[in-house]
C-alpha cells in the first residue's frame, strides 16, 4: 500500500468513526438524560473520541458499549477478529490491520513477537489508573512485557474445557469423550491449534500416559504424536467438524449437531439462553488456562488516537465491562472493581453473582491448569501440522 493510500484510508476510517458515533448518540442510542446530554455536547466540542477495537467475538458487549462510552468518553467500534491468532498476526505484520484498527483484544502469548515486529506499541500505565486494581497474579503473566515495557494489559482470564449435553451423555469429566468412538460424528473441536492441540495433548498426557512434558509447548516429537492422533481420528470420521469463530460454535450447540465439543464457556451460557441443557466439564485432565489481553496497535499512534485508546482500556477495567462480560459470557476481568461496581449498581447487576463468578474462575485455577501458548517454541511446525490436519 502506498503512503498516500494509507493516509486516505486513515482519514476515511476517522470519518466513519465520527458518523457512527453520531448515530450512537442519536435517537435509539444512549438514554439521553441531562448528564448524558452534557456528555454528548462535551464530546462534540472535543472532536468525538472513538477507537476501533479488533477482538474475539466473545469480548463484545453489544449495546452496553454505549454505556461504557458514556463513562469513559470513548466509543468503541467492535470488529470480530475470528480468534485465530495466526491470521491476526499476519494481518498486522503484512496486511492492513494497522490501517483499520486501534486496539487489539488477542489471546496472550504473541505480544513479544508483535512488539519486535513493530506492530504494537507500549502502553503508558500512568494513563490507565484502573490498572492498579488488576490482580497481582494477572499482572505477573510473563508475556505481557518486553524489555521492561508493558505491551499487554490482562483484560480477561478464564480456563476452558468441554461443552456437553448432559441430557444426552450424563456427566462428562474427561476429554476422552471427544475421542470416544461411541460419539463418532457427534463431537467437534475448534479449527485452531492454539486450543485443540493443547486439549489433545492434555488428554494424551494425563489419561493415556504419553510422554508429554508441557501440553502448551510441545517439542517436535510430542507435536507429531498429538497431531497424528488427531489426524487419525479425523480420518476415522470422529469429528462432526472443526468449528471456527463464535457464531459457528454457538450454532453447533443451538442446532444440536453435536453432543460434546471442546470450546469456550460462553457457548454454554448462550445455549442455556436458548433453552438447551448444556454444561461445562471439569475434566480430570485439567483446564486450559488463558488470558485475553488488550494491545495498542501501531496505527493508533500513527493516527493520534493513543490517548483515546488508553482511556478506553481504562474503562474496560472500571467494573461495568467486567460485570457485563461476566453476566453475558461467564468471563472474568481480573479486578475487584467488578464487585465494587455491582454493589454500586444493584439494579443492574447482582453483587452475589459477580462474586460467585470470581470464585468460580479462581477455583479453576486452584486445580490443574495448563496454560495456552499463542506462540510456542515450535509454532511454525504447529502451523504445518495443522494444515496437514485440515487436508486429511
Amino acid at each position: 500500500m502506498k503512503q498516500d493510500d494509507g493516509q486516505l484510508l486513515s482519514r476515511r476510517h476517522s470519518n466513519v468513526q465520527r458518523r457512527d458515533f453520531v448515530k450512537l448518540m442519536g435517537a435509539g442510542g444512549l438514554a439521553l438524560s441531562a448528564a448524558s446530554l452534557g456528555f454528548a455536547s462535551r464530546l462534540a466540542a472535543q472532536e468525538t473520541k472513538t477507537v476501533a477495537f479488533w477482538a474475539t467475538a466473545t469480548l463484545d458487549i453489544g449495546d452496553k458499549w454505549q454505556e461504557l462510552a458514556a463513562q469513559s468518553g470513548v466509543a468503541p467500534e467492535f470488529t470480530d477478529n475470528g480468534n485465530d491468532l495466526g491470521p491476526v498476526i499476519a494481518r498486522l505484520a503484512a496486511g492492513n490491520a494497522n490501517d483499520l484498527f486501534d486496539v487489539g483484544g488477542f489471546q496472550g502469548g504473541a505480544e513479544k513477537e508483535l512488539a519486535r515486529q513493530g506492530a504494537i506499541i507500549p502502553w503508558d500505565l500512568a494513563k490507565i489508573p484502573n490498572y492498579e486494581s488488576v490482580w497481582t497474579w494477572a499482572k505477573d503473566i510473563p508475556y505481557l512485557k518486553l524489555e521492561g515495557k508493558q505491551y499487554g494489559i490482562p483484560t480477561v482470564v478464564n480456563a476452558d474445557s468441554i461443552i456437553y449435553r448432559p441430557d444426552k451423555l450424563g456427566k462428562v469429566d474427561s476429554y476422552g469423550a471427544i475421542f470416544d468412538p461411541k460419539l463418532k460424528g457427534r463431537v467437534a473441536m475448534e479449527d485452531a491449534w492454539i486450543n485443540s492441540a493443547i486439549f489433545a495433548a492434555m488428554y494424551l498426557k494425563e489419561s493415556e500416559n504419553k510422554p508429554i512434558a508441557d501440553p502448551g509447548n510441545l517439542s517436535e516429537s510430542e507435536l507429531g504424536l498429538v497431531m497424528e492422533f488427531l489426524i487419525k481420528h479425523k480420518k476415522d470420521g470422529q469429528f462432526r467438524t472443526f468449528w471456527s469463530g463464535w457464531e459457528q460454535g454457538v450454532q453447533l450447540v443451538a442446532d444440536q449437531e453435536v453432543d460434546a465439543m471442546t470450546g469456550w464457556e460462553p457457548i454454554v451460557y448462550e445455549g442455556r439462553k436458548r433453552g438447551l441443557q448444556v454444561e461445562y466439564a471439569a475434566p480430570v485432565e485439567g483446564y486450559e488456562g488463558w488470558g485475553n489481553n488488550t494491545v495498542l496497535l501501531r496505527g493508533a499512534g500513527d493516527r493520534g488516537v493513543s490517548d483515546a485508546a488508553h482511556a478506553f482500556v481504562n474503562g474496560l477495567l472500571g467494573g461495568l465491562y467486567g460485570c457485563e462480560l461476566g453476566q453475558a459470557r461467564g468471563y472474568l476481568v481480573p479486578t475487584d472493581n467488578n464487585s465494587a461496581y455491582a454493589k454500586a449498581h444493584p439494579d443492574q447487576y447482582k453483587p452475589e453473582e459477580v462474586e460467585r463468578l470470581a470464585n468460580h474462575v479462581k477455583a479453576k485455577f486452584a486445580g490443574k491448569v495448563y496454560w495456552q501458548n499463542a506462540r510456542p517454541d515450535n509454532f511454525q511446525l504447529y502451523e504445518e501440522w495443522w494444515q496437514k490436519l485440515r487436508n486429511a
